[in-house]
Parts: structure tokens; sequence; C-alpha cells
């Protein structure tokens, strides 16, 4: 009797998604660990949450910028195992130097945030929420080095194609998390109340619990254990610190080009009126949790196009990169139609339906959700074209693509349709999606063109 083997492309898909479940989970975790942190506020009343957003925005500024920088581990360890699969010192040699990239960008970053009260002030933010998010970050602001060794430790162990145990770390960090910021804020525990500085200390100690818990699974476990991560950890590497810079640096900005634009915009729509702000924060955030789907798909994808890149693997890379895009294409057309035929119900989650002074918002959020199905295809597709990019190690033309959609595309025509042409809130959204629709179009032409362009090793 023959025996029937099961086709390369289906191989690859059950790679790619053992790979991008857990990736995906992480992320919705980490999401969850952020809104645990507004809900004990939310308790304080409501000057804390507003102060606790303006500390968080600020914080989260350069917390997505480092995240960006180390994650520049991903491509390089994939790519050193589809070369030499049992590679150890390589491997090593990247997670140590991504480390110490971590440090060196969180030394500067630790000045600057310590002064956030002068920094909003000069914002023209209010005095006494400048002072109060100023108190937060004072706790807060450490949570960066931990946080962002926790982030680099989570790619190598995903470049090895074992995220599972990033997932259940952070899925352990969520009671912790909420546990520890009870104690502190509100003085339970034995702990005296410490109210914001406590929130901001809280997060610390979380990060620092994300950090040491993946690290301890590393050097316990035999098939991370191996790699010694730690062993020679300040011996000087010039050669690999430089190719963490050069590859991550790009991708660090690419993420400041897409945040700010996204802040941008919550700025946008303060010029209108209070009901547009609301009904874009509500919008926002339902699109951002979607998001994390497609988001999990293009980490993946970074892996296994790496591996494929690695081992100069043609139509490995295509096929890993191709099956990435319909999925994160596909997850995104499917959530699309549940944004097109459930808006309310999806609104009702953060406004109250029949309170009639939330009428005009709940209008507005339904309006801007229409768009948002539009918004959800072209934003899979930009973040899955970036990630099979950043495995062929390409991240400094899609920085380029990133800054020309975001900023002259995004914010020009959602300024343009906003305000001379009288669209207001929705104009801003057309407008958002515009440019999100160039950089996709721009990374999926790029990833077609990959041979042509020579990204894809002879």
């Amino acid at each position: 009797m023959a025996v029937t083997h099961p086709s390369p492309w289906r191989i690859e898909a059950s790679a790619l998604i053992a790979l991008a479940l857990p990736m995906i989970a992480g992320n919705i975790a980490w999401s969850a660990i952020a809104a645990t942190d507004l809900l004990l506020l939310g308790r304080l009343g409501a000057e804390a949450v507003a102060a606790g957003a303006l500390a968080i925005n600020l914080f989260h500024a350069f917390l997505l910028f480092g995240m960006g920088l180390v994650t520049a581990a991903s491509p390089l360890i994939a790519s050193e195992r589809g070369r030499r699969r049992h590679s150890v010192r390589d491997v090593r040699r990247t997670v140590q130097q991504t480390l110490r990239a971590a440090l060196f960008f969180v030394l500067p970053a630790w000045v600057i945030l310590w002064q956030c009260e002068a920094i909003l002030l000069a914002m023209g933010q209010d005095a006494d929420l400048s002072r109060d998010a100023g108190r937060l970050m004072h706790g807060m602001q450490w949570a960066l080095l931990p946080f962002l060794g926790f982030t680099t430790l989570r790619t190598f162990i995903a470049a090895l194609e074992r995220p599972i145990w990033g997932l259940l770390v952070m899925l352990c960090a969520l009671p912790f998390n909420l546990l520890i910021g009870w104690a502190l804020i509100f003085g339970h525990l034995g702990f005296p109340p410490l109210g914001l500085f406590g929130a901001g200390l809280a997060g610390t100690i979380s990060s620092a619990f994300l950090f040491f818990g993946l690290l301890g699974v590393i050097l316990i476990d035999r098939r991370f254990r191996r790699y010694r991560i730690m062993g020679g950890f300040w011996t000087r590497d010039r050669e690999r610190q430089r190719q963490v810079w050069a590859l991550g640096l790009p991708i660090a900005i690419t993420l400041g080009f897409e945040t700010t634009v996204f802040n941008a915009s919550a700025l946008l729509m303060g010029l209108i009126d209070r009901d547009s702000l609301a009904a874009h924060a509500v919008a926002i955030q339902i699109a951002a949790l979607v998001f994390m789907v497609p988001m999990g798909i293009g980490q993946a994808a970074t892996v296994r196009v790496g591996i494929a890149h690695g081992r100069h693997d043609r139509a490995g890379i295509g096929r890993a990169g191709w099956l990435a895009l319909i999925l994160g294409t596909g997850f995104a057309a499917a959530a699309a139609a549940a944004l097109i035929l459930m808006p309310r119900t999806l609104v009702s989650v953060f406004l109250d339906l029949d309170n009639p002074a939330n009428a005009r918002t709940i209008s507005l959020a339904v309006s801007f959700l229409a768009i948002a199905a539009l918004f959800q295809l072209v934003d899979a597709a930009q973040a899955v074209g970036a990630g099979v990019l950043r495995g062929l190690q390409d991240t400094t033309i899609p920085m380029i693509f990133a800054l020309i959609g975001y900023w002259v595309v995004g914010i020009g025509i959602g300024s343009l349709l906003a305000f001379p042409l009288g669209m207001d809130g929705l104009g801003i959204w057309l407008g958002l999606a515009s440019g999100l629709g160039v950089v996709a179009v721009m990374l999926v032409i790029r990833w077609s063109l990959r041979e042509r362009l020579g990204l894809v090793p002879a």
C-alpha cells in the first residue's frame, strides 16, 4: 500500500498555526494585564484614571520603541536555525546582545521618563494631572528593562518554535499583577496604601515577575538550558550588537510611526468634540483587540520565513509568507463581517445603550466601526506583510513605507477630510484606513518582488 505524505503546504500551515496560536494568546494576555491596571485605577476615581492614562501613554511610547528594537532577535535566531538547526553559540550571541541593546536603550529612557511631570506640563496638560502622572511614572518607569528582557526571552523561545512557555508565564502574571496592584494601591496584605505610586510600582514588580519567571524556565528546561544564555554575558561582541541595532532600530522607528499616528488621530478627534473622541476611543479599543490575531500571525511568520531564509529555501520562504498573509487577511475578513453585522453589540461592552446621554457617541462609534471593517483588512495585511519581510531581515524600506503611509497619507487625508471637507470623525477614520492601505499595498508588493529585489539568498 502506498504511503501518502502530507504536502509541504500542509506541513507549513501546521507549523505556522502551532506557532501563531500561543503568540496570539500571549498578545491578548498582555492587553489584559494592561487593562487590569486601569481597572484598579478606576477605583481611585476618574482623576486617577486620567492621570494614569497620561503616564501609561508616555511609558508605552518608549516601551513599544524598545520592543521594536529587541524584535531583531527573532529573524536573526530564526535565520541561524535555518542555516544550522542545532546552532548554540550564535543563538546565544544574539540573545545576549539583544539584552544588552535593551539596557543601552533603557538607561537614557529612564532619565527622560523621570521628567514625566515636566514633559506633560510642556505639552499643555493640567498641572494636577501631570503631578499625579509623574508620581505613577516614578514607580512604573523601572518596568521598562525587565519587560524588554522578557520580550527578548519570549522572542528567543518563539524562534525555537516553543512559544507556549511565554504564554504560560503571562497567564500566571495576570492574577499576580491584579493581586500586587490591589495590595500596593489600596494598602492590603500588610503594605501601606501607596495610591498612584503603588500602581506604577506594581507594574514594575509584575514585569520583573515576567522576566525572572521566563528566565527560570529557560535555565531549568533542558531544551533551553543548553544555550547557556547567561554564560559570558558581558563579553563584547560588536558585530552582533551592530546587527541587532541595524535590524531593530528600523522596526522600532516603524512602531513609533504607527503608535504616534494613532495618538495624533485621538488629538484630532479632541479638536472636533467630546462625543467624537469618546466614540473614537471605543472603536479603537475594539479594533486593537482584533488586531492581536494578525499581529501574532505576523510574529510567527517572521520565524517561519526566517528559518527558510537561513537554509536558502526559496520555495519554503514563499510558502511561509503567503500562508501567513492568507491566514491574517482571512481572519480579518471574518472580523470585518462581525464589525458590520453586530456593531451595537460590540459597542455595548463599553457604553450603556439605554442611556440617552450616550446616543450620539454610540451612533458615531457604530459609524466608525463600519470603516474599521475595511481598516481590519488592510491592518492585517500590513502587520503580516511587515512580519514576513522581517523574516528576510528587510526592515529599513518598510520603515520608509510606514512614514509615507501613516503620516503623509493617513494624517494628510484624514485632516483634509475631517476639517476643510467637513467630514469630522469619519474623515479621520477614512484617513487612517487609507494610510494603512497604502502601507499594506507597498509591503505586499515588496514581498511579491522579493527575488527580483535580491531579498532572497541565491
